[in-house]
């Protein structure tokens, strides 16, 4: 499948390109057999520019497979038998098309033309598909190809699921599964929830529930229906300090207050998240967070700020409209790379040099930090700069102090955000320790470690220059959710 990326503006009122990152998937073979100048013509078809090749005598001869004489045809006026008139009112496209090609695509355009209820129409009007999207579909019916960008590929999901092109449907949900990440994942919750898409609905609420505290705070989550902004505040695995579920919450009130045509007043943000501010825990932030953010906000009223400061100080409590219980969250999974730990009076030293791995997974991950060795003579405190890299970009840094005190145990240090891992692609962990010169390091290293269902593969990095490797060393630990 080819797919492309563009970046014009998208749906929900953002930048569809922020939202979806540029994605480009190989070719499948099949790709490869059309000639450049059918790839041509495909290009003048879609800007309605119709080859002129075509138009005279024996045109077929130019073309060896029935692929690619179809793939002619496509949004080319010559023998075309109906028109579609695509887009709302004022943002026409007016489509040719040849009804037994879309009859052969699909079961609602063969119904349409063939069906026991046909109707003979020259002009089928399509007000509800962008012409983008629908010159998408066309495209995929007449030359096997699917060409998806960034820009309509929910609006083609559309329309794949109207005219029932199941392969083409399930090309759009691939496309979103793979730019997927914290930044789009709310607004992909909702559609996916809207196309009946389980499995997407699964891959962005594991984005949600990890990644919550970037995914609240983006853009896109501004931009959620109603519905979607209470199944978020209702879930329970959110790994998000309740106070940012709050700021997301108002923040998602402001823009529904401009979509409603409101004024952003405080009453009217109150008025628009209605019962859902209910679903917030405010009880159980810290009693800082609640005096200096929410309480100061207005939005709660004069009765529920006085409850709550009750609720936190006095021994007999009063009832609350919210709940109290703080959300479980995930619980962060471990895993451990060596088989047994060791120390020596002259190892493990540090002198500022980089201890570094690689490794890679088999699905997605998201790594929220490290497990590191400490001290094996007596308690000391260290100072670690972690680095998480993807091709030598990074993704996740922090400069972290951590006790150790004495013991063979591995003592985690954790990035300010976990890091989405993809499957299938090495990644370098590192670390820069400094402290007590001589500290455990682990042995008998295993290339290759089953964690729940995922599999790690590790491989020694050119990063390390202090004697990590697969075998041994420091990073005993990669601590992450899934």
């Amino acid at each position: 499948l080819c797919y492309t990326s563009a970046t014009p503006r998208g749906t929900c009122g953002t930048m569809a390109a922020e939202l979806y990152p540029a994605t480009r998937v190989p070719c499948s073979p099949d790709c490869g057999t059309s000639s450049a100048a059918v790839q041509q013509c495909q290009q003048d078809n879609i800007s309605n520019n119709n080859n002129p090749s075509v138009q005279g005598c024996n045109w077929q001869g130019l073309y060896p497979t029935i692929r690619e004489r179809n793939a002619v045809m496509f949004n080319n006026e010559l023998m075309a038998d109906v028109h579609f008139v695509v887009g709302p009112p004022g943002a026409t496209q007016r489509v040719p098309g040849h009804k037994y090609v879309l009859a052969v695509g699909s079961s609602v355009f063969h119904a349409m033309f063939y069906g026991e209820l046909a109707e003979d129409k020259d002009e089928i009007r399509i007000p509800d598909v962008e012409p983008p999207s629908f010159l998408a579909l066309l495209k995929y019916i007449y030359c096997d190809e699917i060409d998806l960008c960034a820009d309509t590929v929910l609006a083609t999901l559309y329309a794949a699921k109207k005219y029932i092109v199941p392969h083409l449907a399930r090309a759009c949900v691939t496309f979103l599964e793979t730019s997927l990440s914290a930044r789009n994942a709310c607004v992909l919750l909702s559609q996916s929830c809207l196309f009946e898409e389980p499995d997407l609905t699964q891959r962005c609420w594991e984005v949600i529930d990890a990644q919550a505290e970037l995914a609240l705070r983006s853009e896109g989550f501004c931009d959620i229906d109603a519905l979607t902004l209470e199944s978020i505040l209702r879930r329970e695995t959110l790994n998000a300090k309740e106070a940012v579920v709050f700021e997301a919450a108002l923040a998602w009130a402001e823009a529904e207050c401009h979509r409603r045509e409101l004024p952003p007043t405080v009453e009217n943000k109150r008025l628009v998240l209605g019962k859902s501010i209910y679903l917030i825990r405010v009880p159980a932030m810290t009693l800082d967070d609640f005096a200096n953010g929410v309480a100061q906000s207005g939005v709660l009223t004069l009765a529920e700020t006085n409850d709550i400061f009750l609720w936190h100080t006095a021994a007999r409590k009063p009832e609350l409209p919210f709940m109290s219980r703080p959300r479980k969250g995930l619980a962060p999974q471990r895993c451990h790379r060596f088989q047994s730990c060791a120390y020596r009076s002259n190892q493990w030293r540090y002198r500022g040099r980089c201890d570094s791995i690689q490794f890679a997974v088999d699905k997605r991950v998201f790594v929220a930090g490290f497990g590191l060795y400490g001290s094996s003579c007596g308690s000391a405190e260290y100072q670690a700069k972690i680095e998480l890299k993807r091709q030598g970009a990074t993704l996740g840094l922090a400069v972290i102090k951590y006790f150790s005190d004495g013991s063979s145990s591995t003592f985690p240090v954790f990035f300010d955000y976990p890091v989405q891992v993809e499957p299938d692609t090495f990644y370098t962990a590192s670390v820069v320790l400094d402290g007590n010169e001589l500290s455990y390091f682990g042995q008998e290293g295993m290339t290759e470690v089953q964690c729940g269902k995922v599999t790690f593969q590790f491989q020694c990095s050119s990063d390390s220059t202090n004697g990590t490797g697969v075998q041994g060393g420091q990073i005993p630990e990669l601590i992450f959710y899934a």
